[in-house]
């Protein structure tokens, strides 16, 4: 049913702009409010489709979603400008292809809602020094660009904190290694809070239902990844047939020749997660089907399954891709819809801190 939201009826937390018309259910219950922060890498692997980007989908059914391309958090690291603007448009393509729906959810790119930047700064007189030093993931990466250890690397988990304040999102989907950015989150929002007055929601972490997790075709033990130094240990959604089914025909499996999942057989066990998930078989099925059957068989059995089901989403990044037009009249319309709640939210903050108000 479509109705007209009445903002101050409904919780204090609902981040839809007053007047603004959204699918409600029937019974005008009011969904969570859920953001994820997509890092503008490029096209994705098969890993990412099958363990998250297939559960999005089904996110927005279930909560009230912003979907954030986060190509300010991409700047602690140097990147090639045309590069960043080109994977900044693939994301996007990506959350489309994905079947997200850019009138229900809010699908938008995080440098384009100056309200990020502005709450940042505030925050950062928030956060204490303490705090920054100790988040895992500045360590981590200060490790890998030791030539770049700059001021945003340090104080990148305040802009995160930011961008999750600004919507009083409720939850915040992440994996494990960024839970403790959910919290240094919560702090920072308790403690202008405790000062200010109820400003803030306090978020929690969410932890989506896992997809299959997907390994290097390569080495098996590790998660498949784009980083990979071996070409072959990762399938991506551009790669063509004949180049995924070649992938798998170099794929690492184990001394047996049965296709039969087991205990030290990493490399089959992983093969026959994806073959099951390609064919929308269970793993069950799967040994049946090839029992009897060599390594070999399987192996390009998995490659032609894997093609056939990535092709429908390649395609349709390919086609989204191809109407960049298009792309940009979604950037506008996502930015205006965030800008309007984020402005509130900042508003707020400034009028808390005394600010004067903007004209």
């Amino acid at each position: 049913m479509l109705i007209e939201k009445n903002y101050a009826t409904i919780n204090k937390n609902a981040y839809f702009d007053k007047g603004e018309a959204i699918n409600m259910p029937e019974e005008n219950v009011r969904k969570k409010v859920v953001l994820s922060g997509i890092q503008p890498s490029g096209i994705p692997h098969l890993g990412n489709y099958i363990g998250a980007i297939r559960n999005w989908k089904r996110m927005e059914d279930e909560f009230d979603c912003l979907y954030m391309i986060a190509n300010m958090h991409s700047i602690t690291v140097r990147q090639d400008p045309a590069k960043l603007r080109r994977q900044t448009y693939e994301g996007f393509a990506t959350l489309l292809a994905a079947g997200l729906d850019p009138e229900k959810s809010i699908l938008f790119v995080q440098n384009q809602v100056p309200a990020h930047a502005e709450l940042a700064w505030i925050l950062n007189c928030y956060t204490m020094f303490g705090e920054m030093s100790r988040m895992t993931q500045f360590k981590d990466k200060s490790a890998k660009n030791a030539e770049n250890i700059n001021v945003g690397l340090f104080t990148y988990p305040v802009l995160m904190a930011a961008d999750i304040l600004l919507y009083q999102a409720d939850a915040v989907p992440v994996g494990a290694d960024q839970k403790q950015h959910v919290e240094i989150a919560r702090d920072i929002a308790q403690r202008f809070n405790s000062i200010y007055g109820d400003t803030f929601t306090l978020p929690e972490p969410y932890i989506p239902e896992a997809g299959a997790r997907i390994m290097s075709l390569a080495d098996p033990d590790k998660k498949m990844s784009k980083s990979d130094d071996n070409p072959n240990a990762c399938v991506l959604v551009s790669d063509s047939k004949d180049d995924i089914i070649r992938k798998f025909r170099r794929a690492v499996t184990d001394s047996g020749s049965e296709v039969r999942r087991g205990e030290g057989k990493s490399g089959i066990n992983n093969l026959i997660t994806i073959y099951s998930v390609a064919s929308g078989k269970s793993a069950e099925e799967v040994e049946r089907e090839f029992e009897g059957k060599g390594y070999g068989d399987f192996k390009l059995a998995c490659g032609e399954a894997v093609a056939d089901f990535l092709r429908p989403f390649r395609e349709n990044i390919d086609r989204y891709m191809a109407d960049k037009a298009h792309l940009d009249a979604l950037f506008k319309l996502g930015a205006e819809r965030a800008a309007r709640i984020a402005r509130r939210t900042v508003e707020k903050a400034e009028k808390r801190v005394g600010f004067i108000k903007k004209p």
